[in-house]
Parts: structure tokens; C-alpha cells; sequence
């Protein structure tokens, strides 16, 4: 038997083990990619085929020292068994070789996207400019063909710098300019003004005198550093004229050339300084034509210097450099006093210099596009990419559009319609999460997440023009504060008819229970034009820190139904450690409940934030079959999924029923029924790939599998479970049989369940098992029954039943000690075809005990009976079989319960079987029996006195008249087994006559456990309403005092619940008054005590009147009076006188009465002293 619990107990694991695994992502033979974690290795993952290679690629968008986190890309081969390195693909350094500029911590990587041709895309979207003192991050994307060499910068957003400027400073050097180390220092200082970088301004240099020197050219330089230190080494070129047309001429045409650095599209700016009219004056309108055909802004700066220091009037000289200056006057034209001054105006000059049109954006306090991180989010199009613009407008968001054909950039008030201009404040951050919706008209609709909008979140769908004109079709809003609603949403084309079918949108921040960070994935259905709620997706329902919906893929199918599947990341869950959930897609929706979880702790420890990215589009070790990839912190995991088989189980049985007349084999020397069941398994694959199609199954076979009681064994281990295995084939049928033999039984009727269970063996490369595949297959093998040729078996039983006792309500039964049984006489018949497993239930009230049942008469027939409950039984009659016509007699016996009363007593019994019985026939099966009893408890009353006769004697006087106290003692004794409770002894003592002349007095009650209350005269007189009290006078005429004509006290006893040879003891001590008696005339009286015993519950007990009351008697008799003679009363005296002097007379003699004197006692003191 334990051997038989021990293999139960081991089958039923393995099978449990096998229904409760996962599904087909195999966390057994996985492959994990390590890489640095403060780089990020793992925050975006993809898979990529190119050259016939499979690869997976890996963001690491911190890679790099501390002082520069420009990220990368890593590639991975997952087909090599052995090597699980990754190489890094260096796109940061290779796509921004030519970008003039390098920013530091632009982070590439941090979006990876499929682009189709074998080439993918890396965006780095904190890629920024620095436009002077501003830094705007414009994002900026990479396309990287299949050799992955970098093909094309995507920056859709990268502006010009307002700053972007080509400045050339036109210095007089002539005689007159004193002294030069001012002019250097202006130089100096306003040079120091200037944002100089390749993007920025440019700084070109000419003095002149009577000929111009160019000092430096505006592509010389590339830093302010080294702008300054040139400008410290410029001497003063001195000369007598100031040729000032000539040196315009040649800064307009020379200076700007694109030889001498000059770039087209650069805000042109002329700075000249001057301290005296030109000598070449009418060449001015020359040269200045050049500079406006050239788009050249002119600062001018007139030097009163030498004038004031000659005294002379310099109007002329302002006018002519006023001409010089372009308009207004106010703006571009300068004087200073002197040389010394030109420092007082640098920050002048340079405040109006940056506030030219066009160059001022920085200094703004609104943005545009300056902010957009172009690459934050991004979706591929059939024609183009969809990028999210998470910092535009103000970080209000936006998106673009960019394409061969066009760039479509929305204006600011595009959106307004959804998010409305007195909100801008709030950074809604839309274009945090892009995609597109394909609609079954061929449209497009694009998605695009706003996580921050309201605090809550909103998600729009919308069209846009080439124009920019933006239509929005419909607008998802969250429903909690903070979940960040939109920062993740997934278009799924469940079917594959290339339609989108549903939209998830992800609320990773949503507070679940016990306010966590539980998260929240939305389910959206997509119908002709909008999306309709269709609840959630369901996760681990332990409140935790989890994130769910952080990240989020359609996946290819995963299963092999023919539906593509999805993969949620939850990278917070089990304290941050991570897991992902498959959900399978089914027609056009994605079922709520996760088909799988896969927590990180299936992996080698040490892996933290498991799901912050996944991807699952394509097999990566060439099984065919597709695979997963999950991004975790420092790491990357490939999980491989495994084909799917369908299995057909059959189980067939031989012969059909189990005959247990004629029996066809001998099992262990004894004759039995032998049956043989054959097992068939047929295999189909569902799945693609390559795999090996030979696997085992394993399976257990039992009989009777949910009957305690064994009925079958089989032939190999004689017990009722076999377990063992075989070997299949995907697109074969293979088939074993098992042989067992039915053993001895009672249940022929109900047939023997032969259930098979089984599962795939679990091995590395093995399949799984199609969910919709039965694991278990019951074949039920009926018993042959002889109920002609339909095989159904129609009986109809007939029962009658007789109790040997009557009782109603008005007349209830009593039940004495003599009579504790119960019989009840039974008759069943059948009166039709036999009735299989024949039973007769008796269900009986708690007063009663089941004793026997017996067959009356000579009948062979078997009755056994089982104890179903403590007041039912089930009795089998005839088993297996009560034949047709068959009849019996049945003596059922009962004995009354001694520890439950009550006032009815019910007996219930029902005849059934196995076999059928029509419903017009079931009203005879069952027998009701009652009557109504009380029960005569054997209880015995005894009383005795210490005083029965008490004489009166009229001489006698004693203390307050009183005579001697004696003792009456009750004695109750229960005899029978009956719990009684509630009893009452009442003992009425006659006490007082007429004038309430007390004649006895109760002084104290002694009991046993019992609480006992005395009531007085006047108390008892209340209750005994018409008593008419004695005279003393008449005591003559009355033979007895009793309470009929005295007044009584009463003692009131209540008795504690009397069990079996109980015994209570009751004493009352009482006081005889002799006075009472000493005055009455009477000869004598018996004074009657009575002792009533009484029950309050009189429902269930019965008590006789010979059982309730007891008396005592106190007989009284009178005393006779003796008269004395007068003889003997003076003989009495004198004799008395007469022995008193003859006392006196001897004491006399003997001294008595003589006294010692003084000198006597002197001297016998002297002779006690010697």
C-alpha cells in the first residue's frame, strides 16, 4: 500500500509538473550577452539579418568615458554555440566624422529601428548645438546599410545657428590713430563678445591705411582662443592717408570671399573703425554698392580723437561715416570721444550686433524646434520616418514627418485642438511614443504618445498633410495622475492581412494596490475609423513595484495558431530584478490573460531591470523558429521558443464490457474478467523549423482513478496505476496495449474508468505540447447486465414500513424503564427488472440509536449496512443485485438514546439502486414513521426523622418555650440513564395555627448541591390562597396538622441535572415550640410534611404521581398528670433536715470550724524557719 501512495503521489507530480509549465519559450536554453551597465548595454534591443547573417543588436547609449557618453551600438551572433561576445559597431564615431562639430553625451542608441534593405537606424537624440550660450538638443538618426557603415545623418531639426555669422573688422591704421594699445584692447574685448566656432561666427580682420593688409582670414581661426591671441600680435600699420573706401571695397569682395573662408548662408557683418574722413571719399558709393550686393550688414564707429585733440569741427566726418553705416543710424552707427572710449561701447555694439533679425532665437524664451530630440521615438513608414519631437514647442511636443519626397514639420497650433494654447506651459511631451494604425481602406493613421498631458496622459490619432496640416481623428486620455498614459504604444496586425487590428497603450507608472508602481497596459480595438476600450492586459496580481507596460512588442507568432503575439516588459518586478509576459493573439484581439511569464530568475543571478526593452520579428539561431530578445541592464537575453505538437489520444478497450459471469482468465489462482486497452498517440506538428521530430511521451494509465476502493488491477504491477513511455513521431500514429483484470467487487453497476494522463518528456530541444491538446482521455468499460436488449435496467421498489409504538400529541408514548427499544418492521419489493447496488437509507432523529437490521423468514438474501453519519445509515440489500420480483422482510431495530430528549422521535427511510426507476413509480421508495413520546425518568423518593413521636409534658418548662430540634432528610436517587435537568423539590412544613401560633420552626436546610429557599408564613400564606388555620382550641377535633388547615413554610429547592445513580440529599432542621402544645387541648395530632418533586420541562418528562410526593409525620401526644400524696411530701422534708445536721455534726468533730490563733501561727512559723 505505501509503495502504491509513493508512485500515486510521484505520477501525480510529474503530471503537474507538466500541465503547470510554461509555454514555448524555452527558459532552459537561453543565451545571455553581457556588456558594461553603466553604459547601458541593453536598453534597446533588435533583431537584424544582413549577408545572410543573424544578428542582434544592442543599445548602449552611455557607452563611452565619463566625460563624453556618446553611445553605441553593439551587434551580437546568436548562431554560435560558444561565443557570446559583442562587438561594437562604432556608428557614433563613423556617422558624425564629417559633422563639423562633436558634441559630448549625445548617447546614440538610445532608439534602434528596422529599416528594411538589411540596413537598420540609431538615433542619438541628445546629439545638440551649441548656439551661443545655448545648447539644443535636436536629436539626430544614423541609417546604416548591411555592412553596417553609416549611409545617411537624419536632423530634421538641426537650425543654423542664429549665430552663424561671417564678421569682418575693418581697422584703421593710420598716423592719427593714437594710442594703438586702445585699439587692441577694443579688438580684444569685443572679439570676446563673439561665439566663434565652425557653426558659429567666423572672424576676419583688415587694417588699412593707404593700403589694406588682411591680418587674418575668417577661415584662419576656429576658437576664440585663438582669435584673441592674434589679435594681441596686430602693430598699427600706419601710413599718412585713410583710404577708407579702398578698404571697404576690399573687405566687401575679398574679405567675404568663400576663398578667404566666407560661407554661404551666413549673416554678413562689417565692423569699421575709423578717426578721420577718407581720403577717397568719391569711391564711397562704390564700395558700399558692393557691400549691398553682397547682403553685408555695416557697423561704423567714427573716432573723435584726433579731432577733439586738434580742436577741429568733425561733422563732416560724422556724416561721412553715418553714410557708411547701414540704417537706421541709431542702430549701426557709433562715436566715442577718443580712442580710450571705443571700450565704453563693446557691450553696446555687441548687444545690437545679436539682436539683428535672424540672430536673436537664442536669447528667446519660447522654443520651437530648438528642443525637439529627434530620435527619442521614431517609427518607420512605408515612405519615410515618424519622428516624435518630444522637446518642441516648449516641450508641448510634436511630431515629423520625414520622407524622400518631402519634410513635413506641423506648426505650434496644429494640435491646439487637443492641446489647447493655455496648457503650454504644462510640457505635455507628445511625441514621447510614435506609430501608425493601417486602416482597412489602405489609410494611415499616425499614433503619438503624450504621457505628461494633463498629468494624466493622452495618446492621438491623426492624419497629416504635406502641408502640415494636421486632422485628429480621435484622442485616448489616461485615467490616474502620474501613470504616464502614451509613453509606450503598439499597433498589432493580429491576423497578418497587413490591418492593424489593436492598439496597446502603456501606463507604466500606474498605482495599483498598496500604491505601487504597478503599471497598466491598455487594449484598444480598431474599427472602420476609431479605436474602441477593450480592457486591460492582466499581470502578476502581487502588489509590486513593477512597471508594467514599460516596454511593449508585437511579436511574430509565437505559438504557431496563426496569430502574431505580443511581449510586454515589466523591468521593476521582483525588486527590480524584472520579467516579461507573452500574450497570445487571437483572431482580432490579443487575449488579457498571459500565456507566460518569464521572471529574471530563471536566468544566472546578477541580471537587473529584465524587460526594459524586447523585440521578437525573427529567428537568430537558425532553428526557424522565432526568437525573443529582452533587454536588461549590462545584458541582453535571447530566448528561443520551441515548436508545438498536436497529439490525438485514442484509447480503445477489448472486450467492450467486462462480463463477471463468465469469466476468461486466471489472476493470482483466482478466476477473473481480463481486459486489454491499447493507447494510441497521434502526433502532428504545428510549428515550423528544424527540429528533431522523434520525442518521447510519457504517460500514466489508471483504473478507477476517483474511487478510493480498487475494482481493477493491472497485470504488470497489480496496482491500479501504471506508469511508463513511449516513443512518437511527429505525422505517425503509435499505439501500446496495457493489460489489467477486474478483481472481486460489489459495484458491477457503474463502469470501471480507464484514464489516461501524459506529458512530453522535457528535454532541451523537445517540443511542447498544443494547449488545446487533451492531456487526459477517461474511457469508461461498462459491466454486462442482464436486463434484456436495450441493456438498461428499469426497476420499480416498492416499500412499506411499521413502527410496534403509537403516540400523538394529545397522548404521547411513555417510555419506562422496562421498554428502551424500538422495532420497525419493513417490507421491500421489486417489482420489476433487477435493481442493481440496492440500498436502503434510514435517516432517524437524534433520540434514537441504529441497533440492527435483519432479514425476517428463511431469506438468503445479504443486508449490510454502514454508518453514513450518527443519524443515518445505508444499508445494501441483495448486493450486487436485487433481483426482479424479488421480496424481502427487514427487522429494523432502534434503542432510545440516553443522552439526547425529545418530545417526537422520526424515522425516514428510502429505497434506490443503480438501475432506473420511472418518477410515477419513486413514490413508494420512501416511508415516513413518527409518533410523540415523553420519557418516566426512575426517579425514588426516601425520607426518614431523627424525631417520629414527641411527647408533650405540661410541667416541663423550657428557655423561650421551645422543645428539642430534629432533623428530616430527603433522599432523591436517580436510577436511570435520561439527562434531568430543571427539577424542583418543594417542601411544605406545617408551621403555625390560628393567631399564628408557631407550633414548629424550620432553623436550617441542609442540600447537596442545590439551591434552597425558605419562605415564611406570611409568604406561604400568599400562596395558599383559602387556607383556613386551626384554632388551639379545636386541636381536639383535628387528627392531623398538614397544610390544608395550618400555615406552612415552604422550602424551594432547585436540583443541579441528575445523571445516572445520582443521589441528592435534602435536610431540614426544625424546632418543636412546647408552649404551643402546652396550652392546646389535644391528646394527639400528627403534624404532615410533604416533599413534591416537579419538572419544569413537562414536554419530555413524565413524572407519576408515586414518583412526585412523599410525606413525613411528627406524631404529638399529650403527656397524662399524676396527682402527689401529702405523706410523702413531709417525709421527703424532714429527711433532709435530718441528713444536713448529720453533715454539720461531723465536720464539727473533725474541726472544721475552729480557727488558729495569732501566737499559734508565731510559733509554727518559727519551726518552719529552723
Amino acid at each position: 500500500m505505501e509503495l502504491h501512495r509513493s508512485l500515486l503521489f510521484s505520477c501525480l507530480l510529474l503530471l503537474l509538473k507538466g500541465l503547470c509549465s510554461p509555454f514555448n519559450i524555452d527558459v532552459k536554453k537561453f543565451k545571455v550577452f553581457r556588456g558594461s551597465p553603466e553604459a547601458q548595454f541593453g536598453y534597446k534591443v533588435l533583431q537584424h539579418g544582413s549577408e545572410g547573417q543573424k544578428w542582434m543588436l544592442v543599445g548602449a547609449p552611455w557607452d563611452g568615458p565619463a566625460s563624453n557618453r556618446q553611445g553605441d551600438v553593439y551587434r551580437c551572433i546568436v548562431e554560435k554555440e560558444k561565443n557570446r561576445t559583442c562587438t561594437k559597431v562604432g556608428i557614433g564615431e563613423t556617422a558624425l566624422q564629417n559633422v563639423s562639430r562633436q558634441i559630448t553625451n549625445m548617447h546614440f542608441g538610445m532608439t534602434l529601428m528596422d529599416s528594411g534593405e538589411e540596413g537598420f537606424v540609431a538615433c542619438a537624440p541628445l546629439w545638440s548645438q551649441e548656439c551661443g550660450t545655448s545648447t539644443f538638443s535636436t536629436g539626430i538618426c544614423t541609417k546604416v546599410d548591411s555592412t553596417f557603415q553609416p549611409t545617411e545623418n537624419i536632423a530634421p531639426t538641426a537650425q543654423r545657428c542664429s549665430t552663424y555669422m561671417d564678421i569682418v573688422i575693418v581697422l584703421d591704421g593710420s598716423n592719427s590713430i593714437y594710442p594703438w594699445y586702445e585699439v587692441q584692447n577694443f579688438l580684444r574685448n569685443i572679439l570676446s563678445k563673439f561665439f566663434i566656432g565652425p557653426d558659429q561666427i567666423q572672424v576676419g580682420v583688415l587694417q588699412y591705411a593707404e593700403l589694406a593688409v588682411h591680418e587674418w582670414s575668417l577661415n584662419d581661426y576656429q576658437t576664440s582662443e585663438e582669435v584673441l591671441k592674434a589679435a594681441r600680435n596686430i602693430s598699427r600699420q600706419e601710413g599718412r592717408e585713410t583710404r577708407t573706401a579702398y578698404a571697404i571695397h576690399e573687405a566687401c569682395t575679398e574679405a567675404f570671399s568663400s576663398e578667404r573662408g566666407g560661407r554661404e548662408g551666413a549673416t554678413r557683418l562689417m565692423l569699421v573703425v575709423t578717426d578721420g574722413e577718407s581720403h577717397d571719399g568719391e569711391e564711397l558709393p562704390l564700395a558700399l554698392a558692393e557691400c549691398e550686393k553682397r547682403n553685408i550688414t555695416r557697423y561704423a564707429i567714427a573716432v573723435l580723437g584726433h579731432y577733439m585733440r586738434r580742436q577741429q569741427d568733425p561733422d563732416s566726418f560724422i556724416s561721412e561715416i553715418k553714410y557708411i553705416a547701414s540704417d537706421p543710424d541709431e542702430k549701426y552707427f557709433f562715436n566715442v570721444t577718443d580712442e580710450a572710449a571705443l571700450n565704453d561701447i563693446v557691450d553696446a555694439l555687441g548687444d545690437r550686433i545679436f539682436s539683428l533679425e535672424g540672430t536673436y532665437g537664442y536669447n528667446e524664451s519660447s522654443f520651437e524646434l530648438e528642443m525637439s530630440q529627434i530620435g527619442f521615438s521614431a517609427h518607420i513608414l512605408e515612405d519615410g520616418i515618424l519622428f516624435g519631437m518630444v522637446g518642441a514647442y516648449d516641450w508641448n511636443g510634436a511630431v515629423l514627418k520625414e520622407s524622400q519626397h518631402a519634410r513635413i514639420i506641423p506648426p505650434r497650433e496644429a494640435f491646439q485642438k487637443e492641446f489647447p494654447v493655455e496648457l503650454k506651459n504644462h510640457a505635455a511631451y507628445l511625441g514621447y511614443a510614435v506609430s501608425s494604425l493601417k486602416l482597412r481602406n489602405g489609410k494611415r493613421l499616425y499614433v503619438a504618445g503624450a504621457p505628461r498631458f494633463k498629468h494624466k496622459g493622452k495618446v492621438i490619432l491623426f492624419t497629416m498633410s504635406r502641408k502640415g496640416n494636421v486632422t485628429i481623428s480621435q484622442a485616448l486620455t489616461g485615467d490616474q495622475i502620474g501613470s504616464y498614459f502614451g509613453s509606450e504604444v503598439c499597433p498589432v496586425d493580429v491576423n497578418g492581412d497587413g490591418v492593424t487590428d489593436v492598439l496597446l497603450v502603456a501606463a507604466p507608472m500606474y498605482l495599483g494596490a498598496q500604491h505601487r508602481e504597478t503599471g497598466r497596459v491598455y487594449l484598444y480595438r480598431l474599427g472602420q475609423m476609431l479605436l474602441t476600450y477593450n480592457g486591460t492586459l492582466h499581470a502578476d496580481k502581487k502588489p509590486q513595484d513593477s512597471r508594467f507596460g514599460y516596454s511593449l512588442a508585437a511579436v511574430a507568432d509565437l505559438n504557431h495558431d496563426g496569430f502574431n503575439d505580443v511581449v510586454v516588459g515589466a523591468p521593476l518586478e521582483d525588486d527590480h530584478r524584472g520579467a516579461v509576459y507573452v500574450y497570445h493573439g487571437h483572431r482580432l484581439t490579443i487575449l488579457p490573460n498571459y500565456k507566460q511569464r518569464v521572471a529574471s530568475s530563471a536566468f544566472p543571478p546578477g541580471l537587473r531591470y529584465f524587460g526594459r526593452s524586447v523585440t521578437g520579428q525573427m529567428d537568430l539561431d537558425g532553428d526557424d523558429l522565432v526568437d525573443l530578445a529582452i533587454g536588461a541592464q549590462g545584458a541582453a537575453v535571447v530566448l528561443r521558443s520551441r515548436s508545438i505538437v498536436q497529439v490525438n489520444t485514442s484509447v480503445e478497450i477489448n472486450p467492450s464490457s467486462i462480463n463477471v459471469i463468465q469469466k476468461n482468465c486466471q489472476r493470482n489462482g483466482k478466476e477473473s474478467t481480463c481486459i486489454s486497452a491499447t493507447v494510441c498517440f497521434g502526433v502532428m506538428s504545428r510549428s515550423p523549423g528544424k527540429w528533431d521530430t522523434q520525442f518521447d511521451i510519457r504517460y500514466n494509465m489508471s483504473l478507477d482513478d476517483r474511487k478510493l476502493s480498487t475494482r481493477a488491477l493491472f497485470d504488470e504491477n497489480s496496482q491500479k496505476l501504471l506508469q511508463t513511455w513511449v516513443q512518437v513521431n511527429a505525422g505517425k500514429v503509435t499505439c501500446q496495449t496495457l493489460d489489467f483484470h477486474v478483481i472481486d467487487t460489489s459495484d458491477y453497476l457503474r463502469p470501471i474508468g480507464v484514464t489516461v494522463r501524459f506529458v512530453l518528456d522535457e528535454s532541451d530541444s523537445g517540443p511542447v505540447l498544443d494547449e488545446k491538446s487533451a492531456t487526459t482521455i477517461r474511457k469508461m468499460v461498462p459491466f454486462f447486465k442482464d436486463c434484456g436488449n436495450d441493456n438498461v435496467c428499469v426497476t420499480d421498489l416498492m416499500l412499506q414500513a411499521r413502527m410496534d409504538i403509537t403516540g400523538t400529541r394529545q397522548k404521547p408514548y411513555i417510555i419506562h424503564q422496562g421498554r428502551k427499544k424500538l422495532a420497525v418492521d419493513i417490507l421491500l419489493e421489486n417489482q420489476r427488472e433487477n435493481a442493481y447496488n440496492t440500498s436502503l437509507k434510514v435517516w432517524f432523529s437524534k433520540n434514537l440509536h441504529f441497533a440492527s437490521l435483519s432479514v425476517k423468514g428463511e431469506s438468503q438474501l445479504k443486508v449490510e449496512c454502514t454508518a453514513v453519519s450518527g443519524s443515518s445509515r445505508t444499508c445494501t440489500i441483495g448486493y450486487p443485485v436485487f433481483q426482479a420480483s424479488a421480496k424481502v422482510s427487514l427487522l429494523l431495530d432502534f434503542e432510545f438514546s440516553c443522552t439526547t430528549l425529545l418530545n417526537r422521535l422520526h424515522i425516514k427511510l428510502t429505497a434506490s439502486s443503480d438501475s432506473t426507476e420511472k418518477n410515477e413509480t419513486l413514490s413508494d421508495n420512501t416511508a415516513h414513521l413518527s409518533a410523540f413520546i415523553r420519557y418516566a425518568p426512575e426517579v425514588f423518593i426516601s425520607s426518614e426523622s431523627t424525631l417520629n413521636r414527641y411527647e408533650v409534658q405540661p410541667s416541663r418548662t423550657t428557655q423561650w418555650g421551645s422543645g428539642p430540634e430534629f432533623r428530616t432528610t430527603f433522599k432523591i436517587q436517580y436510577l436511570g440513564c435520561y439527562p434531568l435537568a430543571n427539577l424542583t423539590a418543594n417542601i411544605h412544613l406545617p408551621a403555625a395555627a390560628y393567631g399564628r401560633n408557631t407550633f414548629l420552626s424550620v432553623t436550617q436546610v441542609i442540600a447537596d448541591n442545590a439551591t434552597c429557599i425558605i419562605r415564611n408564613t406570611t409568604e406561604a400564606t400568599r400562596s395558599k390562597y383559602g387556607v383556613s388555620p386551626i384554632h388551639p382550641q379545636d386541636l381536639m377535633h383535628a387528627e392531623r396538622l398538614n397544610c390544608s388547615n395550618s400555615w406552612c413554610e415552604t422550602a424551594t429547592c432547585h436540583l443541579p441535572p441528575l445523571g445516572c445513580k445520582a443521589e441528592i440529599t435534602l435536610a431540614i432542621l426544625r424546632v418543636i415550640h412546647d408552649d404551643f402544645f402546652a396550652k392546646a387541648q389535644f391528646k394527639s395530632v400528627k403534624v404532615t410534611s410533604e416533599f413534591v418533586l416537579e419538572a419544569s420541562d413537562t414536554s419530555v418528562l413524565f413524572l407519576a404521581e408515586s414518583m412526585q410526593r412523599r410525606e413525613t409525620i411528627l406524631e404529638v401526644i399529650q403527656a397524662k398528670k399524676i396527682p402527689l400524696a401529702l405523706w410523702i411530701l413531709i417525709s421527703s422534708i424532714l429527711g433532709g433536715l435530718l441528713l444536713l445536721t448529720l453533715i454539720i455534726f461531723i465536720l464539727w468533730k473533725f474541726g472544721f470550724f475552729v480557727r488558729k490563733t495569732q501566737e499559734e501561727k508565731d510559733e509554727a512559723e518559727k519551726k518552719q524557719e529552723q
